[in-house]
């Protein structure tokens, strides 16, 4: 079975009621044109039932049954004209009650556009922003392709709620009180019990049914999103799908995942029209039973021929949104539980919060420190214990140390994508967690071990760091990067798209143009997560020595594999197994005959190999 994400999975305990009320603020905020909307769907409704009223008149009119037509019959002083007057004005009258509905229909679905889409937008970006400010934790068990899924259905789900709710439900509703108040006020009351009972059945069926059915619609969303994860995930890892030739793997679980969302939407569609042939059966009962009384009343002279038109039009006309209701019923739930799956989205909590009086961090010095730190991402595994280093201003320190010993876990607390388990972290004798994390992370800049760039343009991925950077400072920043000459040999210069995650640019190109970000950001404080670990030799020198002067007036952690990038360093600190097992310069280290001796003649011997291998 595929793995779901929270998002896809069906959650049976909603609080739909409670999700509608939380909308309200979004659309309350157009509170005029709601309350004009509002008023243009009773007029539109008022000018709807009043049609069968008119129609009533011209059928007795046509028929012999008007007033007028007495008159002229009891010799009265009625004339023909009168009588050919009197069907003209009605018609005009229902041409004109025609036209007074379509006006305040169309005037309805004008006025109240700007409310739907506004809470569109306001809930797709109050989402995004939520997503934006939940832990890297989050981000990193996330399935991408389910949760965009779930926001794309979820913002068209609000547009759709509010199209059932004020475009179908409320007419409808208002309509059914209009034809009720004439059928209780013109005839006998078993025309409108009939009209009564024939809803209360259909709906109750409809409710009933739909319920039922929606377990087939949960399925189809949690089995799309999971297709949608499974394709979105093959294509940003395309090259490792193309390295192991697993095209076939991939697509084979995508279709798997598919034919499971086939069986539940074919199940879906045969049980729809199951239930839309069954509500017909209900309409086509009322409606006859309804006519069978109604000529009854003509055939025995209490009802006109109008008053049978009257009774069969209102029937109908009540039922066909009522017959449509059925559809929005059924696509209201579905729209909740699209809804649902991205108000979940929304509810999730974060796990690094602000404080609610954190300031602004204030940098002078730039002094760092870690305080006894102790972290796990979770508790079979420990990944820091004890840690307690400084970093004094404008110093550079070095962590070194055996793959998973936790040196980037470092540069992740410092940043605050996580809250450390014990201890605490300073920055100029400021603990982190008071300060606000906007203002920490202005201050830190990285250079990460494995850069992704966004599919935009080499300016527009340097200008990130600074987006009021001019042209010329991020030429410099780039020269200093040592990027710009390659950039400028590009056909399209600085305007070069780069590609899906940077996968245009090489490895190396990719971190300089990090660097290059870095650089113009111009922090206070330096991270380098192995920034030169995709470099070769020749570049690798020439970047080091730009990350030198760049370094010069800044603090700087430099997280780093090979050792040589590192032997300037004020403070090596060698960790093995989350504890510091040595720390103090390159040549204090070596004379210690310990761990990181171990590790440099251990890269040496590699180096030295490579030579051997590459002299002819």
């Amino acid at each position: 079975m595929p793995h779901r994400t929270a998002t896809s999975t069906p959650h049976a305990n909603r609080k739909d009621l409670h999700n509608i009320k939380r909308l309200l603020p979004y659309i309350w905020e157009f509170k005029g044109r709601v309350l004009l909307a509002l008023s243009s769907l009773i007029f539109s409704k008022l000018a709807i039932v009043g049609m069968p009223l008119v129609l009533k008149d011209i059928v007795d009119t046509l028929g012999g049954v008007h007033p007028a037509v007495h008159a002229m019959h009891s010799g009265t002083t009625a004339s023909v004209g009168q009588m050919l007057t009197l069907p003209l004005t009605l018609l005009l009258a229902y041409g004109m009650l025609r036209l007074v509905a379509s006006l305040f229909g169309e005037l309805r679905d004008a006025v109240f556009s700007r409310v739907r889409y506004h809470a569109m937008r306001a809930i797709s970006q109050r989402v995004l922003k939520h997503l934006f400010s939940l832990s890297l934790a989050f981000h990193l068990d996330r399935k991408t392709g389910g949760i965009s899924r779930d926001l794309e259905r979820g913002t068209n789900s609000l547009s759709s709620i509010l199209n059932y709710l004020v475009f179908n439900i409320f007419p409808t509703a208002a309509e059914f009180v209009f034809v009720a108040i004439i059928l209780l006020g013109k005839y006998n009351p078993r025309f409108a019990i009939i009209t009564f009972v024939t809803v209360a059945i259909y709906i109750s069926f409809t409710l009933l049914i739909t319920n039922w059915r929606m377990h087939f619609r949960h399925e189809m969303n949690a089995q799309e999103s999971t297709a949608n994860s499974y394709a979105i995930d093959g294509m940003l890892n395309y090259e490792t799908v193309k390295y192991f030739n697993n095209e076939d793997y991939e697509i084979n679980r995508y279709d798997k995942t598919l034919e499971k969302w086939e069986t539940a939407a074919v199940k879906s569609q045969q049980s729809m029209s199951l239930l839309n042939f069954a509500q017909g059966s209900v309409i086509a009962v009322g409606v006859t039973i309804m006519m069978i009384y109604a000529a009854k009343g003509v055939v025995n002279g209490s009802m006109t021929l109008g008053d049978l038109v009257l009774v069969n039009t209102m029937m109908l006309q009540l039922f066909i949104p009522l017959n449509f209701l059925g559809i929005i019923y059924r696509a209201l739930k579905y729209s909740l539980a699209d809804m649902d799956m991205m108000l979940k989205l929304l509810d999730t909590e974060q796990t690094v919060k602000d404080r609610d009086n954190a300031g602004v961090l204030k940098i002078n010095q730039a002094e760092v420190e870690f305080s006894r730190v102790s972290f796990n991402y979770n508790k079979d595994r420990k990944i820091l214990h004890d840690i307690s280093f400084k970093i004094p201003s404008g110093h550079k320190v070095a962590v070194v140390g055996p793959s998973g010993a936790g040196k980037s876990t470092l540069a992740r607390l410092l940043f605050r994508f996580y809250d450390v388990d014990s201890g605490n972290i300073f920055i100029d004798g400021e603990n982190i967690k008071n300060v606000s994390q906007q203002s920490l992370r202005e201050n830190i800049g990285i250079v990460p071990q494995d850069t992704v760039l966004f599919n935009q343009t080499i300016e527009h991925n340097i200008r990130y760091a600074r987006l009021d950077a001019s042209e010329a400072e991020i030429q410099q920043a780039a020269k200093h990067a040592n990027i710009h000459d390659f950039i400028m040999s590009l056909p399209d210069g600085y305007q070069t798209i780069v590609g899906e995650r940077g996968l245009k640019l090489s490895g190396g190109e990719k971190q300089r143009v990090a660097i290059a970000r870095v650089i113009l950001k111009n922090p206070k404080i330096l991270i380098f997560d192995e920034a030169t670990s995709s470099l070769d030799s020749h570049s690798e020198q020439q970047i080091l020595s730009a990350l030198k002067s760049v370094a010069e007036k800044h603090t700087t952690l430099v997280i780093a594999h090979r050792l040589s990038t590192i032997v300037d360093a004020d403070n090596i600190i060698v960790l093995e197994n989350g504890c510091i097992k040595e720390q103090g310069t390159h040549q204090n280290l070596l004379g210690k005959n310990g761990l990181y001796t171990h590790l440099w003649d251990l890269q040496r011997k590699q180096i030295k190999q490579k030579e051997d291998v590459e002299l002819p």
